[in-house]
C-alpha cells in the first residue's frame, strides 16, 4: 500500500490539474477580499478573513474542488489505457482505488496549505490589522484540517464516482449541491453537527465565540463518513470487474456432440 501511495505522489507531478486546485483556493481568497469591498459594517481584520475563506471553501469551493481533483487521478488509468496493463499484476482494483484515495487526502492537506499562503498574501495586500505569529501558524493548522475533513466528507462521492465507467463529472455536481447544502444546514445547531460538511468546521472549533459545536457530533459524522467509503470499498464492484465477467460469459465453451 505504501509503495502505491508513493507511486500516485510521483505521478501527480505530471497532472496539470493540481494547478487549477491552486487557482481554485485563490478564488476562495478572492471572494473573501471582493466581500471586504461591502459597506456592510464589518470591521475586516485577519481572523475575520480567514473565517470567510474557511465558509467559502466549505461552502462552495472545495468539495467540487477535492472531487474534480481526486476523480481525475482515479480516470486517468482508464482515460491513458494504462489500467489494463496494471489489473494484470497481483493488485486488485480496490487495492488501487484505496491507495489513490489516500494521496487524494495528502493532496487535501497541500491545498489546505496553500490556502493559507494565499490568505496571508491576501491579507498583505488588502492591509488588514491582527496578522500575528501565531495567527499564522494557527490559520495553517485550521485551514489544512479542514480540508483534510472536508475530504473525508465527500470521500464516498468520490468513491461511488469511481466505480462508475465516466461518473466522474457527475461526482463533481454531487458535490456542489452537497457542499451548498451546508449554507442551509448552518442555520441549525443541530444539523450543524450533524452535516458533515458543516461539521467539518466544528472539527476546527469555527467561530467558537460565537457558535456552541459538539465535538462528539462531528466526530461521529466524519467517522459515519469512513465507515460508508468502507462499505462501498467492500461491496461495489469496478467496471472492469464487470467486463471480465462478460468476456468469461460471451466465451462459453460449446457444448459436445450433436
Amino acid at each position: 500500500m505504501l509503495r502505491m501511495i508513493k507511486t500516485e505522489l510521483w505521478k501527480l507531478k505530471r497532472y496539470h490539474i493540481l494547478w487549477a486546485g491552486v487557482l481554485l483556493m485563490a478564488l476562495s481568497v478572492l471572494l473573501a477580499l471582493f466581500s471586504s469591498t461591502a459597506q456592510d459594517g464589518s470591521v475586516w481584520t485577519f481572523p475575520f478573513l480567514v473565517e470567510q475563506v474557511i465558509k467559502n471553501n466549505a461552502t462552495t469551493i472545495f468539495p467540487v474542488c477535492i472531487t474534480l481533483i481526486t476523480g481525475y487521478m482515479i480516470a486517468r488509468e482508464e482515460k491513458d489505457d494504462t489500467l489494463k496493463n496494471i489489473v494484470t499484476i497481483p493488485v486488485s482494483y480496490r487495492a488501487l482505488l484505496c491507495g489513490k484515495l489516500v494521496a487524494g487526502g495528502l493532496v487535501s492537506a497541500l491545498f489546505g496549505l496553500a490556502c493559507a499562503v494565499l490568505t496571508v498574501l491576501g491579507n498583505l495586500i488588502a492591509g488588514f490589522p491582527g496578522l500575528t505569529a501565531l495567527g499564522l501558524v494557527q490559520t495553517e493548522v485550521q485551514m489544512m484540517f479542514n480540508c483534510l475533513c472536508l475530504y473525508i466528507a465527500v470521500l464516498p462521492i468520490i468513491t461511488v464516482s469511481a466505480y462508475v465507467s465516466g461518473g466522474n463529472m457527475t461526482g463533481v455536481i454531487i458535490a456542489f449541491v452537497y457542499g451548498y447544502g451546508g449554507m442551509f444546514a448552518a442555520g441549525s445547531v443541530k444539523l450543524s453537527n450533524l452535516y458533515p460538511i458543516t461539521a467539518s468546521l466544528g472539527m476546527i472549533g469555527y467561530r467558537d465565540y460565537d457558535v456552541t459545536w459538539n465535538t462528539t457530533l462531528c466526530c461521529g459524522s466524519m467517522a459515519l463518513m469512513l465507515m460508508l467509503t468502507a462499505v462501498i470499498l467492500l461491496t461495489m464492484r469496478s467496471s472492469t470487474d464487470n467486463r471480465k465477467s462478460a468476456k468469461k460469459k460471451a466465451k462459453a465453451p460449446l457444448k459436445k456432440g450433436w
